[in-house]
């Protein structure tokens, strides 16, 4: 998925605090072009800053869709990838597909809206693997209904799990975090933090509470060494989607909006999510990357 464009790059994983030379001067960045390349899992080459060789990530909402394509991103440059959803049988064929490329991935079948389950989970990957980097915080649900036809239950379903469960997530992941001293907490957010959109009302309170959790989060965390960052897709082609996707005419309609002149694969979704688990961003903390085709941008 990412493996062609990688090998192009030519950083290396270093510290992202500036250091002033005494005996001459000059500033640097501990960055030195001359080391050697880090290889991932399957033999690529990859450039140090986007390593994530003994990286331990967990990816919820993973089976399939946007969280698949970013679990397999992450492995694909070294990651240990820990699937997350609800059923288990489709989890192990994700992984097991994963594995047939030579990926490093394992699974943790939970609901994120069990906090006790959550919590469980995340002691358990720990305990086995005395460590956790990387957290996205992808699982995510949606309700479409005319204002006049909401209801509580259906409201209160939504942002459980859009933005209840990823704060619990993150808190439990913050743990281990800050005792290494490292860590990435990635969010899902959405453009309907930017753009309106009817209908999807508890959809859009949650996913603006996630980017607005995602600041609080990364002011808090900062000083042990963690970053906290939120990708925000726009139109996609996956499960949520699938319904308006047999809609010929608002395709047309998205396509006619969108400069790149097409909506979304999951994959698009992969230079976003290597970026900001690695140590090409360790100075990159309180943003939403919008990946979107450019729609949210003009006109």
């Amino acid at each position: 998925m990412f493996a062609r464009v990688s090998a192009t790059i030519s950083t290396e994983r270093r510290g992202a605090g500036l250091s002033q030379s005494s005996a001459s001067n000059r500033v640097t960045t501990g960055f030195d072009p001359s080391q050697q390349l880090a290889s991932t899992s399957y033999g690529v080459r990859m450039p140090g800053y986007f390593d994530l060789n003994n990286r331990l990530a967990l990816v919820t909402g993973a089976s399939r869709g946007l969280g698949l394509a970013m679990a397999e991103a992450l492995a694909e440059v070294g990651a240990t990838v820990i699937l997350n959803g609800r059923d288990a049988n489709t989890l192990k064929t994700a992984a097991d597909r994963m594995r047939d490329r030579g990926l490093k991935a394992e699974t943790s079948a939970f609901d994120v809206t069990d906090l006790r389950a959550t919590d469980a989970a995340i002691q358990s990957i720990v305990a086995d693997h005395h460590r956790l980097d990387i957290l996205i915080a992808n699982a995510g649900t949606i309700h479409r209904a005319p204002l006049a036809d909401w209801t509580s239950e259906a409201w209160d379903e939504v942002l459980a799990t859009n933005l209840k469960a990823c704060f619990f997530l993150a808190q439990q992941a913050a743990a281990p975090m800050r005792r290494q001293r490292h860590g990435r907490i990635i969010f899902i957010t959405s453009i309907v933090c930017i753009l309106g959109r009817s209908t999807v009302h508890a959809y859009a309170a949650s996913k603006s509470g996630l980017a607005g959790l995602t600041r609080s989060l990364a002011a808090e965390l900062g000083e042990h060494g963690i970053t906290c960052n939120a990708i925000s897709p726009g139109w996609f082609e996956t499960e949520f989607t699938a319904a308006l996707l047999k809609d010929d005419a608002f395709v047309a309609r998205i396509n006619s909006r969108v400069p790149l002149r097409r909506w979304g694969k999951p994959h698009d979704l992969a230079g976003a999510a290597i970026f900001l688990a690695s140590d090409a961003a360790s100075y990159v903390t309180a943003q939403q990357i919008v990946v979107d085709g450019g729609l949210s941008a003009t006109m």
